[in-house]
């Protein structure tokens, strides 16, 4: 279910980084993100049903979920056209549950490609509740970093590892380094979606000294 969860979920924030942007339909995009976070939600119960309920593996088998229902949210409020704040909300409390699993990536397993892969994913959520709870119009930037990693935290890594490449020395120390440059151009786009809201600043302070 791992590599091929990670596959469908590249798939699906691919998609949903195109609705971002206004290339796809809300309504179409939604219906892929039910069927893959029914999938996401009931694959894991069942692994979780028959395991043996050790509970690095109920850790493990645990962050599937977080996956699954963000995907059953967007997909019932892009079907019903809902209002987000629910679904920001939610946001922000799975952007504190990945930090934790970040931190678990990086102390207990020295997994250094995980944890950077889990404070992106922390970053993405936490960009979701900035829109859908507190009302940010940051769509586009939020639609870039979806986008980027679709591709860089989940499509080609899944891919990687189905081919068996994944946890080679050359492929970690690889993607160590295209995660770093990902979020360099994380923060870049950061930067000029900054400059335009400081030139208004800039523009209101004047008009009001004269």
């Amino acid at each position: 279910m791992g590599d091929v969860g990670l596959f469908l979920s590249g798939a699906t924030l691919f998609l949903n980084s195109l609705m971002l942007f206004g290339k796809a339909d809300g309504k179409s995009v939604g219906v892929f993100n039910l069927f893959v976070g029914a999938l996401q939600v009931i694959i894991p119960f069942y692994l979780l049903a028959i395991s043996d309920q050790n509970h690095w593996t109920i850790f493990n088998l645990a962050c599937v979920f977080l996956f699954g229902f963000t995907y059953l949210y967007v997909g019932i409020i892009s079907l019903k056209g809902l209002e987000g704040n629910g679904l920001g909300w939610f946001s922000l409390w799975v952007a504190i549950i990945a930090i934790v699993y970040a931190a678990v990536s990086a102390i207990h397993f020295h997994d250094m490609v995980n944890a950077i892969t889990w404070v992106m994913w922390a970053y993405l959520w936490f960009l979701f509740f900035l829109s859908m709870a507190l009302n940010k119009k940051i769509d586009a930037y939020i639609g870039k970093v979806a986008f980027v990693q679709s591709w860089v935290t989940l499509t080609i890594p899944a891919l990687l590892s189905m081919t068996g490449v994944w946890k080679t020395a050359f492929v970690s120390h690889l993607w160590l380094y295209v995660l770093i440059l990902s979020i360099g151009y994380f923060i870049i786009c950061t930067i000029r979606l900054k400059a335009p809201f400081n030139r208004k600043e800039k523009n209101t302070d004047a008009q009001l000294i004269v």
